[in-house]
């Protein structure tokens, strides 16, 4: 089943349109290594989030192989250039709403001396310690049982809303 496309760059598109068509802000997390052309100033633990709704960018290029857009940084324009394979998430940034990706095998991302080859995937160690990791499945998530039903007799009835309203995040789960 090598020869059949990845879904991902019609995940990807199809959640920047629901954005677009929404007035969100879709917001691209990005695991950097060499074949990612964006600020490395900008760069955080080997991640970016970028702004890549249609107010933000120029020429935007949602393609199958590479996103491709022209971004301002601090004023300056900058040509931004993602493959497809190291976008992990897109999201809103108003609700948090969106997708997360696992990384692809061949693009794995090293530390403490090793690198890897953009072209091939190829990952080389140097003489430093340092450990490979692959983002796996997130372990699954218990929810906790709902407080109170409704009912005027229930011991724990559910708490009221605070007023307190904070921005939603992507929190990503290693």
């Amino acid at each position: 089943m090598k020869d059949v496309p990845s879904t991902r760059p019609y995940l990807i598109r199809a959640m920047h349109q629901w954005c677009e068509d929404n007035g969100f802000t879709a917001y691209l997390a990005v695991a950097v290594d060499a074949s990612v052309r964006v600020p490395r100033q900008h760069v955080v633990d080997g991640e970016i989030v970028l702004n890549a709704s249609l107010d933000a960018t120029a020429g935007l290029v949602l393609g199958n192989d590479h996103i491709e857009f022209k971004a301002r940084f601090g004023g300056i324009p900058q040509s931004i250039s993602i493959p497809v394979g190291r976008v992990h998430a897109i999201y809103a940034r108003e609700n948090g709403q969106g997708m997360a990706f696992p990384l692809e095998e061949t693009l794995v991302e090293a530390s403490g001396g090793a690198s890897v080859d953009a072209a091939s995937g190829q990952v080389t160690q140097s003489d430093a310690p340092g450990v490979l990791s692959l983002v796996g499945q997130a372990p699954p998530v218990e929810a906790e049982s709902p407080k109170g039903t409704g009912d005027p007799n229930d011991p724990d009835p559910p708490s009221p809303p605070t007023g307190k309203t904070s921005r939603p995040t992507l929190t990503r789960i290693k």
